[in-house]
């Protein structure tokens, strides 16, 4: 297929890379053209603009970083929508609100095209593994049509329901993830102050009935002191105040939400914004430094 990708971040690229690698023609735009090199080296294709990169194209995936970033690639004066044509299909796995998904169906559908909102969960190693879990929103003939290229991305790929509902499904991921790691980080700190060796501790407590992901994969990095982003603390701070906002909207109380955000805030205020998620560790040892 002749394929668009619109964001070539920590994961972008090693999506981009694995649809170029299963033989695909890939077309590429990025605001920083230097993170296109190593795609265009492989053979992808540069376009100077959204609009541009969309005429050649069946389907466009973008992962950017903020709503107002996807208000840009979709709807700016050289976006997206307008050089849009009938059949094509844009898919947005960038996290963002339900709304805004809802709102770029709409505008698909009044241009005889469709639209999918699949936002991602695995950071860094699950897309560099293709083993990202992409939840699915949007319209169900399109998600059977482009299924075989959420496969060479990802293992676990579940279709929600209609648009907006796979950024609903990631908020739930965030809302999870966000009390998980206070938890993890706490123990760790724990661990420490308590004078356990904290590899140890790790060692007994991610197998039983303490394990999550988080614990699996980002415990041994905070051990290691290693804070390099597999994902931003400024992103996850970006989707847990979406899912605030969402679950505000709905009437429904989040207070372990509410306080992984105002910790997250603490860890952004402390310079630490452009660290990965689990420099939250960084926080509660601080005291020691």
């Amino acid at each position: 297929m002749n394929i668009g990708f619109i964001g070539l971040g920590v994961m972008g690229a090693s999506m981009a890379g694995h649809l170029l690698a299963a033989g695909h023609r890939l077309g590429i735009t990025t605001r920083t053209a230097s993170k296109a090199q190593g795609l265009l080296d492989q053979g992808a294709h540069w376009y100077p603009t959204p609009a541009a990169l969309v005429t050649d194209c069946e389907v466009v995936f973008t992962i950017v970083g903020y709503p107002q970033d996807v208000e840009a690639v979709y709807f700016g004066s050289d976006g997206l929508m307008s050089a849009l044509q009938a059949g094509q299909i844009l898919v947005d796995m960038t996290t963002s609100s339900p709304e805004l998904a809802i709102r770029i169906a709409t505008a698909t559908e009044e241009r005889l095209a469709l639209a999918l909102d699949a936002p991602v969960s695995g950071g860094d190693k699950g897309a560099r593994e293709a083993a990202l879990s992409i939840m699915v929103g949007g319209d169900a003939k399109a998600f059977e049509t482009i299924k075989p290229l959420f496969d060479l991305m990802g293992k676990n790929i579940v279709y929600q329901g209609p648009a907006g509902s796979g950024q609903h499904c990631k908020l739930c991921n965030q809302i999870a993830i966000a009390s998980n790691m206070l938890g993890v980080c706490e123990a760790l700190a724990y661990a420490k102050r308590s004078g356990l060796d904290p590899h140890l501790v790790l060692s007994s407590i991610s197998t039983g009935a303490a394990g999550s992901w988080s614990l699996s994969n980002l415990a041994p990095r905070i051990l290691d002191g290693d804070f390099e982003p597999g994902f931003f603390i400024k992103h996850f701070i970006k989707d847990m105040k979406l899912a605030v906002e969402s679950a505000q909207s709905l009437g429904f109380d989040a207070p372990g939400l509410s306080l992984a955000l105002k910790q997250y805030q603490s860890a952004a205020q402390q310079g630490l914004e452009n660290a990965g998620t689990q420099a939250l560790f960084r926080v509660y040892t601080k005291q020691e430094d």
